[in-house]
């Protein structure tokens, strides 16, 4: 490990250090600054006749997407530039460039520490990855590249896979992260902060889904919004535990947009092959083999124990933004 990688993590990490430098700023005021990052990130979907949904347009229409896509681009270079001056002008010790770099998790990118956080996060993916390639036969799908076409040729595949995971990754970990570092915030507000307010601007989805389904009741909405903050929120704290684990912005927007991919584990009900759930629903024979259910339970359960096994193991890197001791005072 290098001198001036020394000097990062004594200058930026949280109660680490033991004669901690003056902070550039607070911790109230990073925390105030991602409440903005968040408001700026989908506020201004509104302010747009394209990009603003409304009773006859879905916000999966083709020309929203593109829309609200280019705002969240502008959103996110505003973010991470506003991120980099307070590092590099502000306080009494300012970052170099090289060292907000590191912080933002774009360089070194840690391509391998990418990659094994992927392979952590299937594992607890590891009965719905067995259903969908095995079960569903979706490998076939894979080797004739239909999911590539897909991100292609749909905008909202491109959406939920690329556009979103990329800019909320880097807006909500790489623009924000820094901020709560560099105010030696305590590492549980770290990474239990940024992700509350993740969840929290999905939030809007409920007045959307208002606007095109009004039939549905409300207490319904509230209760799906809800599930949605709770699941966002909890994803938002693995990222951002992944992200200070190994200072990697592409391993956290491939986790993402696999996890987006992959959507929620199925949790109770029979595994079928989908001919099968075809005939069960016009009242045919189920022929289904109750080893199918078998194996896709034992998988999750295997996985899910692997996954807690092996967090810490695979996340361990060398370009981690917070050392492994300051966690044992969470």
């Amino acid at each position: 490990m290098s001198k001036s990688d020394d000097s990062l993590r004594s200058l930026f990490k949280a109660g680490i250090s033991s004669h901690p430098t003056n902070p550039p700023l607070t911790t109230t005021t990073a925390s105030l600054l991602i409440a903005l990052y968040a408001l700026v990130y989908f506020v201004p979907f509104y302010f747009s006749r394209t990009a603003r949904p409304s009773p006859t347009l879905s916000r999966d229409t083709p020309s929203v997407i593109r829309a609200r896509i280019g705002s969240v681009t502008v959103s996110c270079a505003v973010c991470c530039a506003t991120t980099y001056l307070v590092l590099t002008q502000t306080g009494s010790a300012p970052a170099s460039t090289s060292k907000v770099l590191h912080l933002m998790g774009i360089w070194p990118p840690a391509l391998a520490d990418s990659a094994r956080a992927v392979l952590l996060t299937a594992l607890l993916f590891l009965g719905p990855l067995y259903s969908y390639l095995i079960v569903d036969d979706g490998w076939r799908s894979w080797l004739a590249l239909e999911p590539l076409r897909e991100l292609w040729e749909e905008w909202t595949v491109w959406r939920n896979y690329v556009a979103g995971p990329i800019t909320e990754e880097i807006l909500y970990r790489s623009a924000s992260i820094p901020l709560m570092l560099a105010a030696q915030a305590p590492v549980k507000e770290t990474i239990l902060l940024s992700p509350f307010l993740f969840g929290l601007s999905h939030f809007h989805h409920f007045y959307e889904f208002r606007l095109t389904h009004p039939q549905v009741p409300i207490a319904a909405a509230v209760a799906r919004s809800l599930f949605q903050l709770t699941y966002t929120t909890l994803f938002g704290a693995y990222a951002t535990f992944l992200f200070v684990r190994t200072g990697s912005l592409p391993a956290v927007c491939a986790v993402h947009a696999f996890c987006n991919a992959m959507g929620l584990p199925r949790l109770w009900g029979r595994v079928r092959r989908p001919w099968e759930w075809e005939e069960s629903a016009v009242g045919g024979q189920r022929s289904s083999s109750v080893l199918w259910s078998v194996g896709y339970y034992v998988l999750l359960v295997v996985g899910a124990v692997s996954w807690y096994r092996n967090l810490w193991a695979l996340t361990q890197s060398g370009n981690a933004l917070i050392s492994p001791e300051a966690f044992l005072s969470m």
